[in-house]
């Protein structure tokens, strides 16, 4: 199979044609192999090979799933793939190997998918941007030099260039949302609940994180969904159950939709143009789809909501850190932690039992005040970030963490908001800056409201098709 064949296909693309006898996983896998060797070292988007993984994995054979024999890229971060190392973008946790598969990891092999290659990830996952000491920078493949975002930056990167049609990801602060955004992407931050922590965690950062994938598709997005929702054994809670697969939402008719949007950050700092200008085009396209669209947003305590998001950032930061420490006999220190984390986790030590219930409190008052919006609202519609993808060294982690985390929430000043809901949102990337970098927009929805999103995504998909428009570091490229 030629590469450009290759890359004309999204997932279920690729898995139809396994499943017709045209191509075999194989086939599939050499042509993942091929394009990270011709792209991933202008990338950096890949940390560590899984070939022969791969290799043994489709000679015991793959499971007759919906994505049967298709490429896929594992972050390297909290989602354990039994005997293979999760580093998770750090020196300190470098080695960090479990003997199990994650419940995610288990979902994604029964559902045919092919692990080849563990992306890269800013250090604990604690960055809007993939630069990490220890692997370097990712580089957005729009334009080299610049950020992929993050934290599941190597991922995106490494499905916008081609290489995968769809990528692990998870996201506490927006860490899907943002490489999505980035790199030119759909990407869905799914409910609360809606996938499995198990067995490593009964739940991430206090029920703010959730994994899920990056696709170029929103069909993947949703088919990629229904192989992985639902609990886990022992998971402490579930979003419900949806009342049909995600997959038969694309295309079903959303409806005549009412569409708050706002292009201004809740926390006041400034919003670029590019931003601006991208939301509000999708405004008018949404108009022109026959949905009612006003100027509206929830109303909630933003300080508040924030500073319980950061209680919950410090003290799982603190937590993660230390508990490995005492496994290992290591200490964190600048000579095997960035700046960043070595302020949260000295920040995270200071906090007290009630401090923590004090903030997961605060975010769950945020959630109440957004369900009341969700009353009057289907869809709350921003941008998806602040700025265009920066350059390299905007958001260098192991910096002045002050100066960092003041750069960081200027960047993202509106996803973190449904980490702490726990609602639903996804990016969609329906405009490019003059630059050529991709800005995407943000679509928020209510709770356990994934139908409506993809719904809509679609139809957005049909009437602004993104599929055509490729990064210069592709395998587009390589024709």
């Amino acid at each position: 199979m030629k590469l450009t064949d290759y890359a004309a296909h999204d997932a279920l693309g690729l898995a139809a044609l396994v499943k017709s006898g045209e191509v075999t996983a194989e086939e599939l896998l050499a042509c993942a192999l091929e394009a990270a060797e011709a792209l991933d070292g202008d990338l950096n988007a890949i940390v560590r090979s899984m070939e022969a993984e791969a290799r043994a994995a489709i000679a015991g054979g793959i499971p007759a799933g919906p994505f049967e024999g298709v490429p896929f890229l594992l972050k390297d971060l909290t989602q354990s793939y039994a005997g293979v190392p999760t580093d998770c973008g750090s020196r300190f946790f470098k080695g960090w190997t479990r003997d199990f598969d994650s419940e995610m990891v288990a979902r994604w092999k029964r559902a045919g998918l092919v692990i080849f290659a563990k992306t890269n990830t800013p250090e604990g996952g604690s960055s809007g941007s993939t630069e990490p000491v220890a692997n370097g920078p990712t580089h957005n493949p729009w334009k080299l030099g610049y950020s992929a975002g993050g934290s599941s930056g190597g991922s995106a990167a490494g499905v916008a260039a081609g290489i995968a049609p769809a990528g692990h990801a998870n996201d506490g602060g927006g860490s899907i949302r943002i490489p999505a955004s980035a790199c030119g992407l759909v990407g869905l931050k799914p409910s609360r609940g809606r996938t499995p922590n198990g067995p490593d965690f009964g739940e991430l950062w206090n029920g703010i994180a959730i994994e899920h994938v990056v696709t170029r598709t929103v069909r993947d997005c949703a088919a990629l969904l229904d192989a992985t929702a639902g609990p886990g054994i022992g998971e402490p809670y579930y979003a419900p159950p949806p009342a049909q697969p995600f997959l038969d939402e694309v295309g079903a008719d959303p409806g005549r939709l009412r569409i708050g949007i706002s292009t201004k950050a809740p926390t006041g700092t400034p919003v670029d143009a590019d931003c601006v200008r991208a939301t509000e085009a999708a405004a008018a396209l949404l108009e022109d789809l026959g949905h009612v669209v006003e100027p509206a947003a929830p109303e909630f305590d933003v300080e508040t909501m924030f500073d319980g998001w950061n209680k919950i950032f410090q003290a799982n930061e603190a937590w993660a850190f230390d508990g490995y420490a005492e496994a290992t006999g290591q200490t964190p220190s600048a000579e095997n932690t960035e700046a960043n984390n070595l302020h949260l986790i000295e920040a995270g030590r200071k906090l007290s039992g009630a401090d923590l219930v004090q903030g997961i409190a605060d975010v769950h008052a945020t959630t109440r005040d957004f369900a009341r919006f969700y009353e009057h609202h289907d869809i709350w519609l921003t941008p998806t970030l602040g700025t265009a993808p920066p350059p390299h060294g905007h958001l260098f982690a192991d910096a002045d963490a002050e100066v960092f985390f003041e750069r960081l929430m200027a960047f993202i000043p509106f996803t973190p908001i449904f980490n702490c809901t726990g609602n639903p949102a996804i990016t969609l990337p329906l405009s490019w800056n003059a630059d050529g970098l991709p800005i995407g927009v943000h679509f928020g929805g209510r709770m356990a409201g994934e139908a409506t999103l993809f719904r809509l995504a679609a139809q957005l998909e049909e009437a602004r098709p993104w599929r055509g428009r490729h990064p210069e570091t592709s395998v587009w490229s390589l024709s």
